[in-house]
């Protein structure tokens, strides 16, 4: 019987991309995870078993895919680079329910794709080491779609999931953070070093876990208001709120007239600064803003 080796044991990644000729790609942001145990820890995090459907974004070679497609039900995988995906065909061979989807994920009809790929309806985790170019933007592509995602677990840079679960007054905290803990509860797994990679990355790595809410964690007239305030607020971070808020909406009488009043009627300070105030403070003001819309 041959002897079975994983997808991430270092040698075996080393023959892989031997085999197939593959060079890695700066502006994909391409690091491949050679450590069983870390992808054996994500997994458990994610807390996978059968009566789960996976997306993935990014998988490489196969290291996580492989981890996923044994204890998931179904695993959808998104890759970008047509290079890998032959290399894909023969890693994945022996799990028949994984589906590759040579396509970029942010043109990808999230709800479309997954009900043409997953045979049964489960609940939908997302669980990928993304790209660091682009984490945000993937993120944020999965909580605004119409697609319901249940839980997130998403390896990216450490400050960039520092950012994401900051909390008000640090000086991580800022749009992101709101954007992502609006939709979802955020918790810092565990740390990656960035030993484990190849090629090896310039930061260390984090495991953000990030579980859905049942409702939103504060309630908004206006979602689109609500997140057109946060973003003014953070524009530039030494500002007071004040002063990014009239850059923002504008600085005619009438303008400032309508935002002192919302401030006011609010009770928040415009002196002071957006990283201080909580999501319900943005809610509060977002709310007034939009009820007295000049």
């Amino acid at each position: 019987m041959k002897e079975y080796r994983e997808i991430a044991n270092p040698t075996h990644t080393r023959e892989i991309l031997a085999r197939h000729g593959f060079t890695f790609k700066k502006s994909l942001g391409q690091n491949f995870l050679t450590e069983p145990n870390i992808l054996r820890k994500i997994v458990q995090t994610a807390e996978i078993d059968e009566q789960v459907n996976v997306i993935e974004v990014g998988p490489g070679i196969g290291a996580l895919t492989e981890y996923l497609a044994r204890q998931a039900k179904q695993v959808l995988a998104f890759e970008i680079d047509d290079r890998l995906i032959p290399v894909l065909a023969d890693t994945l061979q022996s799990y028949p329910n994984v589906t590759i989807k040579h396509q970029d994920v942010l043109q990808a009809d999230l709800l479309k794709v997954t009900s043409e790929t997953f045979k049964e309806t489960l609940p939908i985790k997302v669980v990928a080491n993304l790209p660091y170019y682009i984490t945000t933007p993937i993120m944020m592509h999965f909580l605004e779609s119409d697609l319901v995602v249940d839980e997130m677990v998403v390896m990216m840079q450490k400050e960039v999931a520092d950012r994401i679960s900051a909390k008000p007054g640090t000086k991580a905290y800022g749009s992101l953070s709101i954007a992502v803990q609006y939709y979802m509860e955020a918790s810092l797994a565990f740390i990656v070093p960035k030993t484990v990679f190849v090629p090896q990355p310039n930061v260390d790595s984090a495991i953000l876990k990030l579980t859905r809410r049942q409702k939103p964690a504060v309630e908004v007239i206006d979602e689109k208001a609500f997140f057109k305030l946060t973003k003014a607020a953070f524009q530039l971070r030494r500002k007071t709120l004040w002063n990014n808020l009239v850059n923002n909406y504008g600085k005619d009488e009438k303008t400032k007239q309508w935002l002192s009043q919302a401030l006011a009627v609010t009770g928040i300070d415009p002196k002071r600064r957006g990283e201080t105030l909580s999501l319900q403070e943005f809610a509060d003001l977002s709310n007034q803003l939009v009820k007295t819309l000049h």
